[in-house]
């Protein structure tokens, strides 16, 4: 909450299960701020979206790994020895 602008809104797509801590309402009133959720946003939503993430160079850090590796990565991520988010080359599927 601390880093949103006055009458800024944070918005919380998807199940994240329990949130610790509460949110504090002192600086929500005195800053003007909210909360917002959805359980998915829609595809006018996820194109917008997009299009921001373009327009300012926001990217994800990934992982890309072949099918075939598929199983490799299930046990790396049962290690916890995972950094980013594994994506899936799906050109690989072709080999």
């Amino acid at each position: 909450m601390s880093t949103l602008n006055i009458n800024g809104t944070l918005v919380l797509v998807g199940y994240l299960g329990g949130l610790e801590p509460i949110l504090n309402t002192g600086p929500m009133i005195m800053g003007r701020k909210s909360v917002a959720g959805s359980v998915i946003g829609g595809i006018a939503e996820t194109q917008e979206l997009l299009d921001f993430c373009g327009e300012k160079g926001i990217v994800s850090d990934i992982e890309k790994i072949k099918m075939q590796d598929i199983n490799q990565a299930y046990e790396r991520m049962l290690k916890s020895d995972v950094r980013y988010r594994f994506v899936i080359d799906m050109a690989s599927l072709k080999n």
